[in-house]
């Protein structure tokens, strides 16, 4: 039977990783990410889990350790947090480029200068086309289950992409809450033995193979293609895992979304990560006003869910996209993608920027951007450039 504890988002990483029996870790400490790897460390020092923890002295190292270990056929994990990140971009790409089934957790951190430890998207929207597979998760549930999730999609032989689960910095991170921990052996049979799964190569020095070498312009595209496929073909391996995750737990991620009330709304804002929940709760508010709004939680970033944003959007009257990120000179990395993966539906598409560096988005926030949106459809007003939540007049 399943037990439930008082986790952080960062043990609840730590214990989604030691669910799915992690063979291999690999890390280098930053704020905030340290105490996932500091977790994993004690499982493996008591012996709770049977893993080789590899110790580096940079983050690049520590994806190199991954890939090497994924490139030999045993579960690989690492977590990092933005410059961090940036540190080990290299081989981030490498891994994706290079179809290595690996799980990764991200700590979501603002990117210097200035110097900032609080939340931003920016450091894992930067590597959004290395060819990761990347959720977002809204609370510290949905970071154990997605952990779990991620090794049974990455290791598909449908997909073999690697993933990417992040988590906003100290806002999951580091806030306590309760998460429903599955039964060890529930999880052993979800996922399949580790080394289980048969690959298109394992690196054997009986059998010796060369990977990733020097290729030509003939030939080249067509591995481009290949990861193409790969993340064609996620969209339906990462539906058909969420739902067999919930026939074991009875918590269902049978989408790369998440439609809330927006089947009659006039309104829908789509968002990303922890502040999901404070739009919901804002969503109720204002249907209790007779407001008829709605909320589209993106859970997968990459493959984009073109199909259900489509389907959801089509017909309202207004649409909003909040970004906890920014493009410079072009404006939230969401709100581009969206209004892209829009075009041809004659919706209007409104951006709006928040929460950069940390900054509190709260429920009144969300009240305000779902306001200002049903006044814009009221008054046929055509699309802003993006409208910033919060910014003071003067710093």
């Amino acid at each position: 039977m399943a037990r439930t504890e008082i986790l952080t988002g960062n043990y609840a990483v730590a214990y989604g990783a030691k669910l799915s029996r992690v063979q291999v870790i690999s890390a280098y400490p930053i704020t905030p990410q340290t105490s996932i790897v500091e977790k994993l460390d004690e499982f493996v020092e008591s012996g709770e889990l049977d893993a080789r923890y590899v110790r580096v002295e940079s983050e690049h190292s520590a994806m190199a350790a991954c890939i090497g270990a994924a490139a030999t056929g045993a579960r690989a994990f690492t977590a990092t947090s933005s410059h961090g990140l940036m540190y080990m971009s290299e081989l981030v790409w490498w891994a994706g480029l290079g179809k290595f089934p690996l799980v990764m957790a991200v700590v979501c951190r603002a990117l210097a200068p200035p110097w900032s430890i609080w939340s931003e998207h920016n450091d894992v929207l930067a590597h959004r086309d290395s060819g990761w597979i990347i959720f977002f998760a809204e609370d510290n549930q949905e970071v154990l289950d997605l952990i779990i999730q991620s090794y049974r999609i990455c290791e598909d032989e449908r997909v073999l992409q690697p993933v990417m689960v992040a988590l906003d910095a100290f806002i999951l991170s580091h806030t306590s809450t309760p998460v429903s921990i599955p039964e060890q052996s529930d999880v052993d049979g979800y996922l399949p033995p580790p080394g289980s799964r048969r690959k298109p190569f394992i690196l054997d020095i009986e059998n010796p193979l060369t990977h990733g070498n020097l290729t030509y312009p003939e030939y080249f595209m067509e591995f481009r293609y290949e990861i193409e496929k790969s993340m064609n073909s996620a969209r339906r391996v990462i539906v058909e895992a969420g739902r067999r995750y919930g026939e074991i737990t009875g918590r269902y991620y049978d989408s790369l979304v998440e439609d809330y009330r927006c089947s009659d709304a006039d309104v829908v804002l789509v968002n990303v990560g922890s502040s999901s929940g404070d739009a919901k709760e804002a969503v109720d508010l204002l249907r209790d006003e007779g407001y008829r709004v709605g909320l589209l939680k993106l859970r997968a970033i990459r493959p984009f869910p073109f199909e259900d944003l489509r389907r959801i959007c089509d017909g309202k009257r207004y649409i909003g996209v909040f970004d906890r990120n920014y493009s410079f000179g072009y404006g939230g990395i969401l709100h581009c993608e969206v209004s892209s993966a829009l075009s041809g539906i004659k919706v209007p598409v409104q951006g709006f920027v928040g929460g950069l560096g940390g900054r509190d988005v709260t429920v009144d926030n969300y009240v305000n951007i779902f306001k200002t949106l049903i006044d814009m459809a009221d008054r046929g007003v055509e699309p802003k450039p993006p409208l910033w939540v919060g910014l003071r007049e003067v710093v």
